[in-house]
């Protein structure tokens, strides 16, 4: 939240709480396409199409090079329907829009695991993803050529091997090499494939919007927007606006101001530490949120949830609900990020619990399990946030924020 007549300031990702990718793919496609979207809802039986290499048009090529310039994707546009384009040449004339581009937006399965994907031309997408996978040559050939791309995170923990194939499941099962390890930088955004791939899975066409606005306030660029888009359109702030020289608070992803409230009670602390303490030696399994398997957020989600304290899921989300905390004055039950992933290295990836005495509880990675350990404040640490229950309620409850 940020306070009235307070100076704002939208900046790159530069550490926690500056300005980082909001996971809400799913909470946008959930609000507003039925089921999900029509890929997630199939179950197409029978067997797995491989998907041929064509020839692309030169205005897709990759071969045009890396980007000149990378962009900030700053807010997401998400509808039932294709995106007409009245819309999209109206938010590209609005003050302070640097870039929009369309994209195909759905929910699909891979490996039997649900992921939100979106379908682009990658020569026109890949300015907007985090620099290391803005620049990989390889990657973006091999989603023209009919691959996947997947998020660090996720083709890390699910083993996925790079070239390997992958079942996909759509509106048809195809199988699809994976193009390789590469997060965009969008929260919520797993996985990236072709407008021709995206096409054969049943992504809605079009259905999607990415926002380049780095200089413009994003409350009333996004009022602006939402004035002329149709009905049944989501519209999400991807990054946060922070206070300059005070308490670091993050407002909701629509950027409007609320009320803070207070953080966790004594109560409330103590019931919560004590659900994660209870959870020891339970195993890490990618995407489980409990209650006896669990990855890094959903250990803090359903230890919380014990509490009576609503959380989003996703450590990215996680790291917005409430305000930062310097390690001098940390205490038990405050949140310690991590910047794990080195295709996205401004990204929140990973979450632990603070316990106290310089100990902290987390779920750590495939192969182990819930465990206590000394908390590590070396490289890779983005900070530590004091979870204020009505942010972290607001944050959860809000399916475009």
């Amino acid at each position: 939240m940020l306070g009235k007549g307070e100076p704002r300031l939208r900046t790159r990702a530069r550490g926690l709480l500056s300005a980082f990718a909001v996971p809400l793919l799913a909470a946008l496609i959930a609000a507003v396409l039925p089921g999900g979207s029509a890929a997630a809802a199939a179950d197409p039986t029978g067997p797995a199409m491989t998907v041929a290499s064509q020839p692309l048009p030169s205005s897709d090529s990759v071969a045009a090079g890396r980007p000149a310039r990378l962009l900030q994707p700053d807010l997401l546009l998400v509808s039932a329907d294709p995106v007409p384009a009245r819309v999209l040449r109206a938010v590209r004339r609005l003050p302070g829009v640097v870039a929009a581009i369309a994209v195909d937006a759905g929910r699909i399965r891979v490996n039997g695991v649900f992921v939100n994907v979106l379908g682009v031309r990658p020569a026109a997408f890949r300015p907007f993803a985090a620099r290391p996978t803005a620049m990989s040559d390889s990657l973006w050939r091999n989603v023209s050529d009919g691959g996947i791309a997947v998020a660090y995170t996720m083709g890390r923990h699910d083993r996925l091997r790079p070239g390997a194939p992958v079942r996909v499941i759509g509106a048809r099962t195809l199988r699809l090499p994976v193009a390789g390890f590469g997060t965009v930088g969008i929260g919520g955004v797993d996985a990236v494939v072709s407008g021709r791939v995206a096409g054969l899975l049943g992504l809605p066409a079009g259905n999607a919007v990415v926002v380049s606005a780095p200089h413009a306030r994003l409350a009333r660029l996004m009022a602006a927007i939402r004035a002329f888009a149709p009905k049944r359109t989501a519209v999400a702030a991807l990054v946060t606006q922070v206070v300059l020289g005070r308490t670091v608070v993050t407002s909701d992803a629509a950027g409007n101001p609320g009320v803070i409230g207070q953080g966790l009670t004594a109560v409330q602390t103590v019931r919560f530490l004590a659900a994660a303490r209870s959870r020891l030696g339970m195993p890490y399994v990618w995407g489980a949120a409990g209650p006896t398997s669990f990855d890094c957020s959903g250990l803090v989600q359903w230890s919380m949830a014990q509490a009576g304290i609503v959380m989003p899921r996703v450590a990215a989300d996680q790291a917005r609900t409430g305000p930062s905390v310097p390690l001098s004055q940390l205490q038990p039950g405050d949140l310690l990020f991590y910047h794990t992933d080195p295709t996205a290295p401004g990204y929140i990836s990973h979450v632990a619990i603070y316990l106290g005495n310089g100990l902290m509880i987390q779920a750590p990675e495939p192969g182990l399990n819930v465990e206590i350990v000394s908390a590590y404040f070396g490289p890779g640490f983005a900070g530590a946030v004091r979870v204020y229950p009505k942010v972290a309620a607001a944050v959860a409850a809000n399916p475009a924020g």
